[in-house]
């Protein structure tokens, strides 16, 4: 048996195939792509199910991956098992209706024990139980014992969806010996004992199943197998788990470097030495792929998995931050097969920091209110629904963090209580949202919508002859219509509806005696554009109409839809390959764009980013529109997003050589038609992601007119011309300064002419002296001036000053360097700050907070004296 490293077995793997006729594709991204029935990658076959189908057509009938993937549905064993992880890698070879059992039975001996040089007699399989063929193929072409193979049923042999492909499986295990046994006569694979380790899995798709059940044998069979890449790696390595092969033990050290724990030392802390090797390499690749931590979908599986490892890490004695040094380990090893990992490195870094240092402070509050809830936890040892849910409401502590560290102490959470409180909360949210509708989104109202064909012409055209074919108020369809607000289906509709970012249109809709005013358009889930609206005047009527949509409104639209591709191309080429759009909102008025990108956009990179835009304006490039199929879209080079989304038939805008994007709004024919582009604000929506608000066309030249107003009111209030604003407000703003110290020098020099009053608050407390005052108008700086100089005046003391100077709240501390072994300013100060519902801390000697409750301080002064005392 070759002893080959982790790396080395996934080369060879490939290798071996490609030799075969296979194409060699890179793993797919963790996002799937047009499949909305997975959150994330879990398996080998899974990005590739439509090839299967039929539905797309796939490079090459023999392709060969080392998939990554995500699976998270057992993440609390993780850890506490030597099997379970959430990160791994799956080798695979497909067939796509080319060879079939004999190849994919032949191909996977040869490769176990040719060119891995497993032991012929070390090996086993196990066959679907009426799998003759299979059987007969190991039996008498392999030359496998019978007693070797072994039929199993369809819960262990046989793959299959609720309706499409289908068929048996033949797994191939390795016998690890007696010493991993369970000492049975009969033992072999299929019983629950470690001695057999399932290696490999050959699946014959050779079945369509039908929805009555019916099993019909396709044209056409599959092969689709998978290889777990960490599991064949302990079989070589000789390993007893994953955590012992040589990749991960390369983490394991340098987590052990980090935290100063000996791996093995203390069955408890090894858990959370797993669980931080398992959760650092699922992180680092789902940052990779663009995923974000958020509080939904598979930012929250990101969320999640930083926040375990970090509260692990913590378990272990670390007492900062660490995951972001911990994953260059990863990129580093990793790096030989996913190159992309090391152009991602500071995006993946940044955006780790920022969700663990975010973290850590909320684990901290969340940690304290948690501890005050378990005191007061009953006999039936439950935290409350209610408590769970404030935890996760105020404080952002995570339901599964809540569990987790209550099982650990041996309690449990009311988890439908907690789920109760969340599903109000959801209620609400829908409630709010639905405020503006008038019942066209509801499930209750998705007959009225059956059977509706309407031809959206708005690429084409802003107005078209139509005839209305529904008219729908109050949630029912009505044949005419004299006032108030409903909704109009046409056979063919030229007004966008709302999607992609892209705001509805809006417009009129005239008919031989009445006009109807459309305020929006949205589209149904299937697609359907329905236009809301209010009659102006006669009466609706179903029949022959013109619709004509706003076209100014939609020519701004436009501009700030094909601005959106500019940016996003611009915002590349000046951050890195990294920047990904994360949503965007295009209205009439103003263009709104999230992307991804670990930190502030300087001033100077933001300049660029306007620069390059508006010279791809001025440059006058051509907008083409391309429809197409997606795969024939990317072989374009055209840049997907939010590729869920998309059908068949996709929509390329090409703009000249510079932007290649799928996008299914309304844009400009040419560039120049955007006119002129300006950023307005950029800034942060969540960890990992920023926004920038632009405008463009008529709206930039209201905003420079209302500059060029703003800077002629300035001179007029400075008395001077616009040559000179800067030298004035400069000259002004020295003298404010100049000012304001004058006022600070007077401030201070009056509060040292009242130290004797200040004196006369001291009060004695073993053998040194305590003051407590409160001061007004007076700023942080002038107070520890304050501080020192009564300090020399007592000697030995403990001081908590307070102060609300310009609507502001401060705190400070100031203990004598002889006393911080019994009084410590840090932790007085951020006791006292508390009650004001500040924070704040420093060093035992000299300590400073903010308070935010200015009606408590003289509570916060009580809680001084409380813990001086």
């Amino acid at each position: 048996m070759k002893n080959l490293g982790l790396h080395e077995i996934r080369r060879e793997y490939l290798k071996f195939f490609e030799s075969k006729g296979h194409l060699i594709l890179k793993s797919f991204s963790l996002i799937p792509k047009n499949d909305k029935s997975l959150l994330l990658i879990g398996a080998g076959m899974a990005p590739m199910k439509k090839y299967f189908t039929g539905e797309l057509t796939p490079p090459r009938r023999r392709v060969t991956t080392c998939q990554k993937c995500i699976r998270t549905g057992d993440i609390e064993n993780v850890g506490h098992t030597d099997r379970h992880a959430t990160f791994f890698e799956m080798l695979g070879n497909f067939s796509f209706g080319d060879y079939f059992k004999h190849e994919a039975i032949n191909w996977a001996w040869e490769f176990l024990t040719e060119h891995l040089d497993i032991k012929p007699e070390q090996l086993w399989a196990t066959v679907y139980l009426n799998d003759d063929e299979a059987f007969n193929i190991w039996k008498n072409e392999i030359g496998l014992p019978e007693d070797r193979i072994v039929r199993l049923g369809k819960d262990d042999n046989f793959w299959e969806l609720e309706v499409g492909p289908s068929g048996p499986c033949s797994e191939i295990y390795v016998d690890r010996g007696e010493k991993y046994g369970c000492g049975k006569a009969d033992c072999k694979p299929g019983c629950d004992c470690d001695r057999y380790i399932e290696v490999w899995n050959l699946v014959f798709t050779q079945f369509d199943k039908d929805e009555k059940g019916n099993y019909n044998p396709l044209k056409h069979p599959n092969i689709d197998t998978g290889m777990g890449l960490e599991r064949i790696a302990t079989v070589l390595q000789g390993t007893n788990n994953i955590f012992e092969i040589d990749a991960i033990q390369d983490i394991i050290k340098e987590i052990e470097k980090i935290s100063g724990y000996k791996y093995g030392s203390d069955k408890n802390k090894d858990i959370s030495v797993r669980v931080i090797t398992d959760h650092i390499r699922a992180m680092t690749f789902m940052i990779s792929d663009t995923i974000r931590p958020s509080n939904e979908g598979r930012g929250y599986v990101l969320r999640r998995l930083i926040r375990r490892a970090a509260r692990h890490g913590i378990i272990l004695g670390i007492k900062k931050s660490f995951l972001a040094d911990l994953c260059d380990q990863i990129i580093d090893s990793w790096s030989v097969e996913y190159e992309e990992l090391k152009e991602n490195r500071e995006s993946i870094k940044e955006v780790i920091r920022n969700e663990e240092e975010k973290f850590l402070e909320t684990l901290d509050q969340g940690m304290n209110i948690l501890d005050t809830y378990v005191k007061n936890i009953g006999k039936e040892k439950t935290l409350s629904g209610q408590d769970a849910f404030k935890l996760y409401d105020t404080y952002g502590f995570p339901i599964d963090l809540t569990k987790e560290i209550l099982a650990e102490r041996g309690l449990k959470v009311d988890e439908e209580g907690f789920e109760e409180l969340m599903e109000m909360q959801r209620q609400r949210a829908r409630q709010a949202r639905d405020m503006d509708n008038i019942g066209w989104t509801n499930k209750e109202d998705e007959h009225l919508y059956e059977n509706i064909e309407s031809q959206f012409v708005g690429y084409e055209s802003e107005k078209t002859q139509s005839q209305i074919i529904k008219i729908i108020k109050d949630n029912e369809e009505v044949e005419e219509l004299s006032q108030g607000k409903a909704v109009i289906l046409l056979d063919k509709t030229p007004f966008y509806g709302e999607s992609g970012g892209q705001i509805g249109d809006t417009g009129l809709i005239k008919g031989k005696d009445f006009i109807f005013k459309v305020l929006d358009t949205k589209k149904t889930s299937k697609g359907i554009h329905i236009q809301i609206g209010e009659v102006e005047s006669g009466i609706v009527k179903k029949g022959p109409v013109e619709a004509l949509v706003d076209p100014q409104r939609r020519r701004n639209i436009r501009r700030n839809h094909s601005v959106t591709h500019l940016v996003h191309r611009a915002l590349r080429e000046v951050l890195g390959d990294h920047v990904h759009q994360a949503g965007s909102l295009v209205t009439d008025s103003y263009m709104r764009f999230d992307f991804t990108h670990f930190e502030a956009i300087s001033a100077q990179d933001l300049k660029k980013v306007e620069e390059i835009v508006n010279q791809k304006i001025f440059q006058g490039l051509e907008v083409e529109t391309i429809v197409t199929s997606p795969e024939e879209a990317y072989k374009l080079g055209a840049v997907g997003l939010f590729e869920e989304k998309y059908g068949d038939i996709v929509r390329v805008v090409k703009m000249g050589d510079f932007s290649m994007e799928l996008c299914g709004g309304t844009h400009v024919r040419n560039t120049a038609d955007i006119s002129m582009f300006k950023i307005l604000s950029e800034g942060g929506v969540s960890s990992g992601v920023r926004r920038i608000e632009c405008i463009t066309g008529p709206k930039v030249y209201e905003y420079l007119n209302e500059n060029l107003k703003t800077e002629e009111e300035i001179c007029s209030l400075l008395k001077t011309n616009k040559s000179d604003i800067i030298s004035k407000i400069k000259t002004n703003s020295n003298e404010l300064k100049a000012l304001k110290k004058e006022l600070e020098d007077y401030k201070l020099q009056s509060a040292k002419n009242n130290v004797s009053e200040i004196l006369k608050a001291s009060y004695e407390i073993e053998g040194a002296k305590a003051i407590v005052y409160k001061f007004e108008g007076i700023d942080v700086n002038t107070l520890r001036n304050i501080a020192d100089e009564v300090k020399d005046k007592l000697g030995q003391c403990v001081l908590v000053f307070s102060t609300v100077n310009e609507g502001k709240l401060n705190f400070i501390a100031s203990v004598s360097k002889s006393l911080t072994n019994k009084y410590n300013a840090g932790n007085i100060v951020r006791e006292v700050a508390k009650v004001t519902g500040g924070s704040g801390g420093g060093r035992p000697d000299m300590a400073t907070a903010g308070g935010k409750d200015i009606t408590k301080v003289d509570q916060a002064l009580d809680k001084a004296k409380e813990m001086i005392k």
